[in-house]
């Protein structure tokens, strides 16, 4: 059973920075980050393969999103840049069960999630 336990998130202006961090126990292949905003289907914006380092990002996040590691304190990191008003929603960090060859690129190949963590983006 992996446990994974978020934090960061809050409240910041359009333009501004977040860094999301979550810390995990148990063995893991992958973690990501899933966003779900309000009236829409949960999506993965990044998402790390361990062994690998190789990496995911939605085209919705891509240059301005950086998904990271410490591999020492098993806890993965997204720093969130220039972020806009579409970015609010809630987000889950996510691991699987390393059943998958690469990063998974589905919600749904995600076994565990955190409870979630608000990011709310102003205009």
């Amino acid at each position: 059973q992996v446990q994974l336990v978020e934090s960061g998130g809050g409240l910041v202006q359009a333009g501004g920075s977040l860094r999301l961090s979550c810390a995990a126990s148990g063995r893991t292949g992958s973690m990501g980050w899933l966003r779900q905003g309000p009236g829409k289907e949960r999506e993965l914006v990044a998402a790390l393969k361990w062994s690998t380092g190789s990496t995911y990002y939605a085209d919705s996040v891509k240059g301005r999103f950086t998904i990271s590691r410490d591999n020492v304190q098993n806890t993965m990191y997204l720093q969130m840049s220039s972020l806009k008003p579409e970015d609010t929603g809630v987000y889950y960090c996510a691991a699987d069960r390393d059943t998958t060859i690469g990063v998974p690129v589905r919600p749904w190949m995600y076994e565990y999630l955190g409870q979630g963590t608000q990011v709310t983006v102003s205009s």
